[in-house]
């Protein structure tokens, strides 16, 4: 083989420079374009991103804008939509770092498939991070940066007040931003006094609430109403008779309730939460089409969020948990929802931090 000439092997060389230089020089401006996450582990924001955008979007088109945002504390917000946002959005919230990976290469390949490169599978964290800090144009560059503000919020964060925040920031219709406002525009209510139906439709509106807004009906929308319900009652959230109501609201009427030996048995109060386990786990959107259901013989799946007080459930509200096992994997490229008929949901480890000021 006759070797290349000098030349072009300068010209080579020249190149690969060339090429490192600009790819250092893209990390560094990414790098330096971070913005301080650090702020909000004792801060609240004082506007996101997308209320920017959208109050611009309305001042360009010669609109008025009204904007519907009161902030909400954690324990504030009803334990059954906070459970079915993590269903609904980020299966593996409390199993990853910020990105799922799986989760990604899972929707990267169906994109190919698809031909069109619209690359999803973002966590809760990512959203959070677009709707602080980014806007909603799709590209790598935007990607990228998304990614890496996660990372540093899962750095200066916890789970807790992570899903806090989205809660309190995350669009559900014109000018609706975060679960108090959407309560009230949707339901008339606080977002403390939420039923499992009314939850479970904030929850598949996203991450699109314009298109699919908690009154719009549909099949698809109610199969996946449907699902949730499903997880909640399988993690002891609701009863059998809360289950019927939830299912006839969503406009399910013909939909069976789980059998008791199905769903979770409630379990003991405890006056003390254990220790917190910062335990990865994710979702995005609903993209599997199988409705999660327990066999008989499945182990009874424990409630995924952790006691808000030491007083018995009463009303609507769920028992209260103990502390989740471990162990429980969600399968590499489900995106949506869990495998139907093999693990329970996840369990979604207490926290001892304070609600935000």
């Amino acid at each position: 083989m006759v070797a290349p000439p000098a030349r072009w092997r300068a010209r080579a060389a020249i190149g690969a420079e060339a090429a490192t230089l600009v790819l250092a020089l893209g990390a560094l401006g990414l790098w330096c374009t971070m913005p301080d996450t650090a702020r909000l582990a004792g801060h609240n924001p004082g506007s996101t991103a997308f209320i920017d955008l959208r109050r611009d979007q309305a001042a360009a088109a010669s609109k008025s804008f009204t904007l519907r945002w009161q902030w909400r504390s954690f324990d504030s917000i009803s334990r059954y939509l906070r459970a079915a946002v993590i269903y609904a959005e980020d299966y593996n919230f409390y199993r990853h770092d910020g990105v799922d990976w799986d989760a990604l290469e899972h929707a990267v390949k169906a994109d190919w498939n698809k031909g069109a490169m619209a690359i999803g599978g973002s966590t809760i964290t990512q959203q959070l991070a677009k709707n602080l800090y980014l806007s909603p144009s799709r590209s790598i560059v935007r990607k990228l940066r998304e990614a890496l503000i996660a990372f540093s919020l899962e750095d200066h964060l916890s789970k807790r007040r992570i899903l806090e925040i989205y809660l309190n920031v995350v669009e559900w219709g014109d000018g609706v931003f975060g679960a108090e406002a959407a309560a009230r525009a949707w339901f008339h209510g606080s977002a403390h006094s939420l039923t499992p139906a009314q939850a479970v439709r904030l929850a598949v509106a996203l991450p699109n609430p314009i298109a699919r807004a908690p009154n719009v009906r549909g099949a698809d929308l109610t199969r996946k109403s449907v699902r949730l319900l499903r997880l909640l009652r399988m993690q002891g959230l609701i009863n059998a008779s809360q289950e019927r109501i939830a299912l006839d609201e969503v406009g399910a009427p013909g939909e069976r309730v789980l059998p008791d030996r199905e769903a979770a048995a409630p379990t003991a109060l405890s006056s003390e939460p254990p220790a917190p386990r910062d335990e990865p786990s994710s979702a995005h959107d609903d993209r599997s089409r199988e409705d999660a259901t327990a066999s008989p013989a499945d182990p009874a799946p424990r409630p995924p969020e952790p006691p808000t007080g030491t007083e018995p459930p009463t009303g609507t509200e769920p028992p209260t948990d103990t502390e989740p096992p471990t162990g429980t994997e969600h399968p590499p490229g489900a995106t949506g929802s869990p495998p139907a008929g093999t693990e329970p949901p996840p369990t979604l480890p207490p926290s001892t931090e304070p609600s935000s000021p």
